[in-house]
């Protein structure tokens, strides 16, 4: 039966492609005379109100609303993205009333997540929405594929904005004069960067790209597993067999994929050969199993042939008939040579194609690693694929060059005045955390010391734990059976197809072997089919995994219920005559063992052994239990090995991290992994704030250029050691203005002399504190009415005074705070616009709680917080006490119920938080305290200041930066807004 309500809304938006526009008239136009009730909005408010879930209505209306709530630009509306100001201008323009509205509000909720962060030049606009529907050919394939795959509205609305602030920032393929654009997109680390330049690439082969290089990783088994999701997810069957019959196994003699179980059902169809369709064909240069060779097709495979030979390729006439070219190389310099040989022989017409080079784990191999000093004569000296990437670049001068990482800073550190090299100049996208997505936030509790994160997923080796590698296996064993009874209790068993473990200690491989043995041997004497097995599987699921389950997932309420399933996973497992895979060196036969391959083996439930190459780029499928004991000092290495990061549907609840908490390195020292990987987790959310703080165009120009990144970089990872690469730079920040953002200073001194000086600095302060308590309410945003109390001691200083202190202090790390400093200098509208503090020292009264004299000021409640390994603080301010200082800095609205923070607001007034703190390292605060003191040489005095929230347009984020003349070494010479 034809639903006529759909095909008539169908044409009706098809119709919107610029936008919303009045939906009545246009459905009065296009509706048929026989169906005139559909033209009737209360027709379609009471469908939408009762539709279902499979209603092809509703997901027509909820992919139209979901893109128009996206888009970042649009000209119909002048509200923000994601917001329902955005919704309510469509509605407006649809010319839609209260009922309806209400109705498509429950239905399709306005998507609230964060978009991407763009870091750009001013650029010329050649690629509106207009001109991207009018060639999308490749992007809607893979659109509908995604579709098909599941993804949502939002996810594949959110993936076309992404991409799209992508292509736009290329050059138009069609220009006469060449310019090659250089950008970088950060996304997280096992987060789905692949989607984003399969649809980057999608789009631009629409727009005019013809020829496509994708350098995809160092090894065959990553370029084979990029090759084969663009010819799955892009060029699709058609362009594979390039017409050869499907049903003719002499005609598929050659053709791969043949003994691809996924061939071709999951691969995408265009309905014919798109040249046929009045699109354009894509010629594949590499294969799954091969990489680029000298071409045996003769050169006439790398030369487009032009329509009209009396214009240049890059004329629209010839450029929208020409077949696309792409390619998946690896990052080897034998195979970057016949490449570039095989160039060079194609002559003039190298300057006429669009090209788009694709550099996944941008940070791996492509950055120029040599030392300047020890350049000749001043000229640049290269490493191997550096340079390859350079000649690429110089030879098509029309090519654009877009690197992929989920670990960016190297590519930051490249000398900007470098033309010849990949600094991204022109754009840097860093990618919104994707839904679902299990992160650093889900396994580290950063912003609050009573989460569930660590007691949920992390598992701590310490020496006297013992190594816990029998617990660990043990939970590999138990999570497999519990994804098979998952899988047979309702629960989609496709994500549960793979089930794997990682086991990481050493980058030796001669070690691998030696681990891979041990556990080969603890497998066999694990008893698994004997009593003594079972109690052991039943006891770990009780203490752990009964206490950690989703409710929202089937978990069998006993032991007993789960065995037979036990047994599957222990068959499963040792499928083979082994459970273990060790995965190492540097040959292609490390990786290419039938067992590993996650596309063409059925099931891969095993333990893999391995180091450093088990980490950069490679998927490791199914991955629910990781051991991890490697060291290392570098912090993009230490965190790409991070492979329990993912996506993990069906099983996130079953995800365990044993990992080492008092690891050697070194002679005398050991390091706490977890909290290292904390910490440099801390660092890149931090940066990625830092970019979206200052993305906002002011005055419709941009506040940083990509040349500008750097200094937030260096001033958040010092220890990295990127000292060489950022002098290049040749840029220091002076300031951070951040009105309505938190300060919090984190890097405090440990030498006694500095902590005193600074209790002494902060007297004057704690003398100005009253006796009696101000008792102040955080209320819950949920709106149920539920709230906590604290209770603080209180004082107004002047904005003298307070600058006054935090000018005097001592610091760990003066130059993290300079910046801040300069801001809170400039009390005016356009600088933190704070004329007085309110300092507020929250109390507690517990039978736990210690108070003391500080220099003989009145007691005041001790804090306990913890350094990191780099001997800063992950945080000093309470959660629980920022609701109410931010009342009083003007940043929540006035509540009765907090009357304390209500009677001291007033405007202009800003807040301190400050707390006494003990680092536990220096002992238990009852233990400190003698005749009711304490030294102010155990305590740190920290502080978190919050500036008067500003109603004025002068008070915005920007930073300012210093350009020095290498020739006068400190002398500031340029001041850059």
């Amino acid at each position: 039966m034809t639903d006529h309500l759909f095909t008539l809304h169908g044409d009706v938006l098809a119709a919107m492609r610029r936008g919303p526009k009045p939906f009545a008239k246009l459905a009065f136009v296009l509706s048929e005379a026989e169906e005139p009730a559909d033209t009737a909005l209360a027709h379609f408010r009471d469908r939408i109100a009762s539709a279902g879930a499979g209603d092809g209505l509703l997901a027509l209306w909820n992919r139209t609303l979901t893109t128009w709530d996206l888009a970042e630009q649009a000209d119909w509306s002048g509200s923000p993205a994601r917001t329902d100001a955005r919704r309510s201008d469509a509605y407006d323009r649809l010319g839609f009333g209260g009922g309806l509205r209400k109705a498509l509000d429950a239905a399709v909720p306005v998507f609230k997540e964060p978009g991407p962060t763009v870091i750009s030049k001013e650029f010329a606009s050649w690629y509106s929405r207009d001109a991207a529907a009018a060639r999308s050919f490749y992007w809607n394939s893979y659109e509908q594929l995604l579709r098909r795959k599941g993804w949502s509205d939002e996810a594949v609305a959110g993936l076309d904005e992404a991409s799209h602030a992508v292509v736009e920032r290329l050059s138009d393929p069609t220009r006469t004069e060449a310019y090659g654009a250089r950008g970088l997109v950060v996304g997280y680390v096992q987060s789905g960067k692949t989607a984003n330049f399969t649809g980057v690439t999608a789009k631009a082969i629409d727009a005019g790209y013809r020829l496509v290089i994708v350098l995809g990783g160092t090894l065959n088994l990553l370029r084979g597993q990029t090759q084969r999701r663009l010819d799955m997810e892009l060029i699709g069957r058609e362009n594979i067999l390039r017409g050869a019959d499907p049903a003719d196994p002499d005609a598929l003699v050659g053709i791969d994929y043949q003994d691809d179980e996924d061939w071709p059902a999951k691969f995408v169809s265009h309905g014919g050969r798109p040249s046929a369709l009045g699109a354009f064909d894509i010629e594949r240069l590499t294969t799954r199993g091969d990489d680029y060779k000298s071409l045996l097709n003769g050169i006439g495979a790398l030369d487009i042939q032009k329509q009209d030979r009396t214009r240049p390729l890059h004329d629209p006439v010839n450029l929208h008939r020409a077949a696309a070219r792409v390619m998946v190389v690896k990052k080897n310099k034998s195979v970057l040579d016949r490449l570039i040989k095989d160039l060079k022989r194609i002559g003039p017409i190298l300057s006429e194609i669009p090209a788009l080079i694709i550099d996944d784990e941008s940070d791996q191999a492509s950055v120029n690693t040599t030392d300047p000093k020890k350049w000749e004569d001043g000229k640049v000296a290269r490493t191997a694929i550096n340079s390859q990437i350079s000649q690429l670049l110089g030879l098509l001068p029309r090519a654009q060059y877009v690197g992929y990482t989920a670990t960016p800073f190297a590519n930051v550190f490249v000398d900007p005045g470098d033309g010849e090299d990949i600094f991204p100049r022109d754009f840097l996208i860093s990618l919104p955390r994707p839904t679902g997505y299990m992160g650093v936030q889900d396994f580290h509790d950063l912003e609050s010391t009573d989460g569930t994160a660590e007691e949920t997923h992390i598992r701590g080796i310490y020496e006297d734990t013992g190594d816990r590698l029998q617990e660990a296996l043990d939970a590999f064993v138990l999570t497999g059976a519990l994804k098979l009874y998952r899988a047979d209790h309702g629960v989609p068993e496709g994500p549960f197809r793979h089930h794997t473990m990682l086991v990481h200690e050493s980058v030796r491989m001669a070690e691998h072997a030696a681990l891979a043995l041990r556990i080969n041997s603890m497998w066999h004497l694990a008893a698994y089919t004997s009593q003594q097995g079972h109690d052991r599987l039943a006891a770990l699921l009780a203490s752990d995994f009964h206490r950690f389950a989703d409710d929202g997932l089937p978990t069998p309420r006993s032991y007993g219920e789960l065995k037979g399933y036990v047994s599957r996973a222990r068959q499963l497992i040792n499928a083979g005559g082994t459970p273990v895979l060790v995965v190492n060196g540097d040959t292609e036969r490390d990786y290419t063992q039938p067992d590993l391959d996650f596309d063409r083996t059925p099931h891969v439930w095993k333990i893999l052994v391995g180091g450093t190459k088990l980490s950069r780029g490679f998927t490791v499928e199914g991955l629910t239990v990781t051991y991890y004991r490697r060291t290392t000092q570098q912090a993009d290495t230490l965190m790409q090995m991070g492979r329990w990061f993912g996506f993990r549907p069906g099983y996130r609840d079953l995800v365990r991290l044993y990992i080492g908490r008092e690891e050697p390195l070194g002679k005398s020292r050991t390091v706490d992994l977890y909290e290292a990987f904390e910490a440099i987790c801390r660092d890149e959310e931090t940066f990625r704030t830092q970019l979206t703080r200052y993305a906002a165009l002011v005055d419709g120009k941009p506040q940083v250029t990509p040349a500008q990144i750097p200094p937030l970089v260096s001033q958040h990872l010092p220890w990295i050691r990127p000292s060489a690469r950022n002098k290049m730079f040749n840029a220091e920040l002076v300031e951070i203005r951040s009105p309505g953002q938190w300060v919090e200073p984190t890097a405090y001194p440990t030498r006694a002399d500095e902590l005193r000086h600074n209790a002494d600095t902060w007297r004057p302060a704690l003398e100005a504190l009253g006796q009696d308590l101000s008792v102040f309410v955080t209320l819950s945003d949920d709106d149920r009415g539920s709230y906590t109390r604290y209770q603080a001691k209180t004082a107004v200083l002047s904005h003298a005074q307070l600058l006054g202190i935090m000018s005097g202090l001592a610091w760990g790390r003066p130059d993290l705070f300079a910046p801040h400093l300069e801001y809170l200098k400039d009390a005016s509208d356009a600088g933190c616009a704070t004329d007085d503090w309110t300092l507020m020292l929250p109390q507690t009264s517990g039978p736990t709680s210690v108070a003391a004299s500080i220099l003989g000021t009145q007691p005041v409640t001790l804090v306990q917080r913890k350094r990191n390994a780099r001997g800063v603080f992950n945080r000093i301010s309470g959660v629980s006490h920022r609701q109410s200082a931010e009342r009083i800095a003007g940043l929540h609205p006035l509540s009765d119920d907090d009357p304390f923070a209500s009677q001291l607001h007033k405007p202009r007034r800003g807040a301190v938080l400050l707390y006494p703190v003990i680092d536990p390292d220096l002992g238990d605060p009852a233990g400190l305290v003698a005749d009711g003191s304490i030294d102010p040489a155990k305590v740190v005095l920290a502080a978190a200041l919050i500036p008067a929230a500003s109603s004025s347009a002068e008070s915005v984020p920007y930073v300012r930066f210093r350009a020095i003349d290498s020739s006068r070494l400190g002398e500031a010479t340029i001041e850059v807004p």
